[in-house]
Formats: C-alpha cells, structure tokens, sequence
C-alpha cells in the first residue's frame, strides 16, 4: 500500500533552495582598443568600438 509523502518543512524547503536562486557577477572582458572592462559581445562604452571598427561616436571628455 502506498505511503503519503511526509511534510516538508519551510526551513527544509528553503535551505535546499537558497543555493540555486544566487545571481552571478556579469562576465567582463577588456577593450583591445582602450582598455576599459566592459561585457563580452557589447560595444565598449568608452571608445565606442566593437569587433575593431568604431559603431558609435563617444565624446571626449573636457577637463
């Protein structure tokens, strides 16, 4: 004969299920052309330079 299942309690449920809900950190990688860290398969928001040819004008910053 079959046997129900036993409860679960909310602290069991929890503990087994704090472990997979952790975000990881955003991969970074750095811009051949300037330097800068930026994600992978982004323009770089510094130089604005993808895959070695410029897709956007970035202004120089006056100081």
């Amino acid at each position: 004969m079959a046997v129900p299942k036993g409860k679960v309690s909310k602290a069991r449920r929890d503990k087994r299920r704090s472990s997979v809900w952790k975000l990881s950190a955003p991969a970074l990688v750095k811009c051949p052309k300037c330097g800068a860290l930026h994600m992978p398969h982004r323009m770089c928001s510094e130089c604005g330079y993808y895959n070695g040819r410029q897709v956007k004008a970035v202004q120089a910053d006056e100081q």
